[in-house]
């Protein structure tokens, strides 16, 4: 049974349309199938979807983001990875069911694969967490990138959370510590390691995991420090305002990519990932064999580097990069214009003196 969205009414009439006039049993017992009013409803229903969905405002793309049909991390790991092996545990305190971490092949190349795991119905969603991990989660992961990066194993993971889970259990056993810890580990890795936004990206929980090299996106996924719901709690305090969150937070991936804090966007199917799943695992494939093979002239240093002037680029102009092969660090590299600006603002006491001795100098010429 398909599930549909507010904003779906006139696509789920249709739908019924299309499905009734596919059935040979008519009111009046066994009649003949209209083939040319289906083809004529189904152009009608992809024409809808196409209009509907180019037109999504942030908190329906967030809708959809959530879409209980929406392709799922264990879905994508059967499609898209060989030889999948699982592992689990942190060996400090157990297993946290709302990922799923393990080795496998893509395009006959050993990665390690991380993905938060929602789960597809109430069992598996209740067992899964609803995909927020705790601690012992993180701690599985940062146990197994640590691993990947011994071993110059690529990590790909794929982020799929509203958040971690905020439960008191989580905070005793240092839900904020494994949180850090699991950036930290991310960003220090010396093999390329890129992340997959295929639903909600959300808070902390889904930082810890995309501190990557390449951070992609579906369509129609979103990525926010916050839920627009939360937002607008703690803004409005009204969360009925989920929408004017929505778009005040540019969570979407267009915005995203738009500020530099994403790489690149992947197009969803028409009508959404759930739509057509197999498409979509199928891109998302494309993806993630093309991201890796790009940094394979890249030595471990190159890969570190790399990563750090992502992040350091977020908001600052061309970012940093290394000033000459015998340094160490990384060194601010903006435009000419942002430079001299910047020459302006350090030394501007020198220029308000010149500029008095000049206006000095011409008033005694003037009289």
């Amino acid at each position: 049974m398909k599930n549909y969205l507010e904003f779906e009414k006139e696509i789920k009439t249709l739908e019924e349309e299309v499905d009734n006039l596919k059935s040979p049993f008519g009111s009046e017992g066994i009649s003949e199938v209209d083939t040319k009013k289906i083809k004529n409803t189904q152009e009608e229903i992809n024409e809808k979807l196409k209009q509907t969905y180019k037109n999504l405002n942030s908190w329906q793309k967030t809708l959809v983001a959530r879409h209980e049909d929406r392709p799922k991390t264990n879905f994508y790991i059967k499609k898209i990875f060989n030889q999948f092996t699982l592992l689990s545990g942190d060996r400090y305190f157990g297993d946290d069911k709302s990922v799923i971490a393990g080795f496998g092949l893509i395009d006959n190349k050993s990665v390690l694969i991380i993905g938060q795991e929602k789960g597809e119905d109430l069992n598996t969603r209740i067992e899964r967490n609803f995909g927020m991990m705790r601690p012992e989660g993180y701690r599985k992961c940062i146990r197994l990138m640590k691993l990947a990066d011994r071993f110059q194993i690529p990590v790909v993971t794929l982020i799929d959370t509203p958040g971690a889970y905020p439960g008191i259990g989580a905070e005793q056993r240092g839900q904020a510590s494994a949180i850090a810890n699991s950036i930290e580990t991310s960003m220090s890795l010396t093999v390329p390691n890129i992340s997959i936004i295929i639903g909600e990206g959300g808070s902390g929980g889904a930082i810890a995991l995309a501190s990557s090299n390449k951070v992609i996106m579906l369509e129609n996924s979103i990525y926010s420090v916050i839920s627009p719901e939360g937002c607008a709690s703690i803004l409005w305090r009204d969360p009925t305002k989920s929408l004017q969150a929505a778009e005040a937070m540019k969570m979407t991936s267009k915005d995203l990519l738009h500020f530099g804090i994403i790489d690149e966007i992947i197009p969803e199917p028409i009508g959404g990932a759930h739509r057509n799943p197999e498409a979509i695992a199928e891109d998302i494939k494309h993806s993630i064999v093309k991201n890796l093979r790009s940094f394979e002239n890249f030595s471990r240093e190159e890969v570190y580097d790399h990563r750090k002037a992502k992040f350091l680029k977020i908001g600052r102009d061309q970012g940093f990069s290394k000033s000459s092969d015998l340094d160490t660090g990384l060194s601010y590299k903006g435009s000419d214009i942002q430079k001299i600006k910047m020459h302006i603002v350090k030394n501007k006491l020198i220029y308000i003196g010149i500029g008095l001795v000049f206006i000095a100098g011409l008033v005694s010429i003037i009289y």
